[in-house]
């Protein structure tokens, strides 16, 4: 099987497990709700074909076995009770530890049979009432029977005679008074597709597909004759009723192409969804590659005649590509959060279940875009976040009630855009953290000095939580409390050159913030001389540079004014230890940081230059150290600390 092929599967496949596990929390939440119902069985019977077309017979049995018990909650015939959900999460569970072992070796031993027959006893013991067949009322009949005449609905449809190798039979059909006339009939146009090819559709299949119908909807067949059309849409159960009539003669000009290429349409724009960019961003970047080509044959021209005029311009030019290169690749590489959080819903659902606790789970801010990296990362933190909230945030729902408090608990993860950088909230509702507990805890697991802890505010003492092993957990459970890797994200946090905060308030609730950049990776930087050594400091959080002859003392301070604003300094040579001696630039020079950043300047040797650098987080026994954020490797091999102004 093609590599290709099978990466494409699994792509599709995670997509629709976890819309159909989003769509099945909306059907439990509300079991009334027709889109999310609808939506299901979409989702669900996608999957089923997709395996079955891929070959995985076992995975579409499941599929199939979730899709007719859910058939049976449609008709009414099964309540939505918590413990049906469980079951058919369950199902989906195992679709999706399917799916993860055909990612990573092409196959999979999973045997599903057992989870098949539970979906089964559960479907038969739950059935009351035989669902309806087939073959319509009186009514029925009469209402399919209504519209255009046959022969002007294959006259408007251009049928090329030639495309049809025996008799073009035209059926009109319907799924009688069904709450889901889409999914009802995509499922019937699949049954007669299985023994007749469907040579046209009127209105479009697409639209079909949506119920996007009245009472009925024409298709064209290719059949050997109309008893055979009459006996097989006879037992094609979505359907309430059918007419046949045979229109050989009424086709008239047009072409195949036409006639059927609607749904080779419909593969072409799978096929560039499936690439996940934008069709105008490969234009563009077709565009760069080319103007890329074009200069490079220029320079070797320039260089083979020795023209360097000529091909100093040429460099210009190639600046100006690479620079427009860069941009487009960086911003093919965002993607969406709702790709790692859009399996929280479920996270969230399952883990309040098996704590017997209420919770609302809100996300906003879902289309916020950040680098592929990033997302990757932020990952498991953000589960973490999560879990601890449900956990040890939100309180059982007969203490929230003592507590005036609704019995469910609300929990919310909203992310907003700020320039080069994404806020990612976590809050919840819930209890809060207790500061004197913390503070104990602190100084019983020896993380802090009690004269130190009892100097520190409320929120310095929050982000212990950030200390490895800290938990204020009265027991360990699979969740625990809410240290429970809270320094892995603080760890993988500052990793990404991001911070992480927590604020609470006894009895009201929690919020853990992130801050990160929006794109990694590519930094232009301004490079400073201390002493012997070099640091690049962000050009994004540079704001002025000037010379050291304005500084004053304020309470021993050295410090400069600025639009009546003060600026405290700090000297970089004593910060890091620089050894060496200062440059000769007088008193060094002044590097003013962006206000937004932080109200303070930094003081330097000398102010070299300009360059973009790939820059590396730092990792191992270095990483969180304050005042840098990472290391870049310069053209010369040489390695420079880049600073983060944040945190000096």
């Amino acid at each position: 099987m093609s590599d290709q092929y099978l990466d494409a599967f699994v792509r599709e496949s995670e997509e629709a497990i976890t819309k159909l596990n989003n769509s099945l929390l909306d059907l439990e939440s509300d079991p009334d709700d027709q889109a999310a119902m609808e939506q299901i069985f979409r989702t669900a019977h996608t999957l089923k074909g997709n395996f079955g077309a891929m070959g995985f017979d076992d995975a579409a049995s499941l599929a199939h076995a979730i899709e007719d018990l859910l058939d049976e909650i449609r008709e009414g015939e099964m309540a939505v009770t918590p413990e049906v959900m469980d079951l058919v999460f369950a199902g989906v569970d195992r679709i999706e530890a399917i799916v993860g072992e055909i990612e990573a070796s092409g196959e999979s031993s999973i045997d599903p049979a057992e989870t098949v027959e539970e979906l089964r006893a559960v479907l038969e013991e739950g059935t009351g009432v035989e669902p309806e067949q087939g073959g319509g009322s009186a009514a029925g009949g009469a209402e399919t029977g209504a519209g255009p005449a046959p022969d002007a609905v294959v006259a408007d449809l251009d049928i090329d005679p030639e495309g049809v190798e025996g008799k073009a039979v035209h059926a009109r059909l319907s799924v009688g008074d069904s709450e889901m006339a889409g999914v009802d009939a995509m499922l019937a146009l699949e049954s007669v597709e299985e023994a007749f090819e469907i040579v046209a559709t009127q209105p479009a299949r697409a639209a079909i597909e949506d119920g996007e119908f009245e009472a009925h909807f024409d298709v064209v067949l290719d059949a050997a004759d109309l008893g055979r059309v009459d006996a097989e849409l006879d037992a094609v159960g979505k359907l309430a009723d059918a007419t046949v009539t045979d229109v050989t003669d009424a086709i008239g000009g047009g072409s195949a192409t036409d006639a059927d290429g609607g749904d080779g349409g419909e593969h072409a724009v799978d096929e560039i969804k499936s690439v996940r960019v934008d069709v105008d961003q490969l234009d563009v970047l077709h565009g760069l590659v080319e103007q890329l080509v074009t200069s490079r044959i220029k320079l070797r021209r320039s260089v083979d005649q020795g023209d360097v005029e000529s091909a100093e311009d040429t460099l210009g030019e190639l600046d100006k590509i690479t620079a427009s290169l860069q941009n487009t690749v960086m911003d093919m590489r965002l993607i969406p959060l709702k790709k790692v959080v859009g399996k929280f819903p479920r996270l969230v659902r399952d883990l309040a279940r098996e704590l017997d606790k209420d919770v609302d789970f809100e996300i906003e801010g879902e289309d916020i875009e950040l680098d592929r990296t990033i997302l990757t990362e932020i990952s498991d933190p953000l589960m973490h976040i999560l879990r601890n909230s449900v956990d040890h945030g939100i309180e059982p729902p007969d203490e929230r009630e003592a507590a005036g408090k609704p019995p469910t608990g609300q929990v919310k993860l909203s992310a907003t855009r700020e320039r080069d950088h994404v806020n990612i909230e976590v809050s919840d509702d819930g209890g809060g953290l207790d500061v004197d507990r913390i503070r104990d805890q602190a100084v019983e697991q020896g993380v802090r000095a009690a004269d130190e802890l009892e100097a520190m505010d409320d929120s310095a003492i929050y982000d212990l939580v950030f200390h490895p092993g800290f938990s204020t957990a009265e027991e360990v459970t699979d969740t625990s409390g809410r240290g429970v890797g809270m320094d892995v994200v603080h760890d993988t946090v500052t990793q990404l050159d991001g911070s992480v905060s927590v604020e609470s308030t006894p009895g009201e609730g929690t919020t853990v913030s992130l801050r990160l950049p929006v794109t990694m990776a590519i930094v232009k930087v301004l490079f400073v001389q201390v002493g012997d050594e070099e640091y690049g400091i962000p050009i994004k959080n540079v704001d002025e540079i000037t010379r050291s002859d304005e500084v004053k003392q304020v309470n021993g301070q050295d410090v400069i004014k600025h639009n009546d604003e003060i600026y405290p300094i700090v000297d970089l040579a004593g910060t890091f230890d620089v050894p060496g001696e200062a440059a000769t630039n007088g008193d060094g020079m002044l590097v003013r940081i962006r206000e937004s950043e932080r109200q303070v300047a930094l003081r330097c040797d000398a102010v070299n230059a300009q360059e973009e650098v790939v820059v590396k987080p730092l990792e191992g026994i270095l990483s969180g150290t304050p005042g840098l954020s990472g290391t870049a490797v310069l053209g010369d091999g040489n390695i420079v600390h880049i600073l983060d102004v944040v945190t000096l």
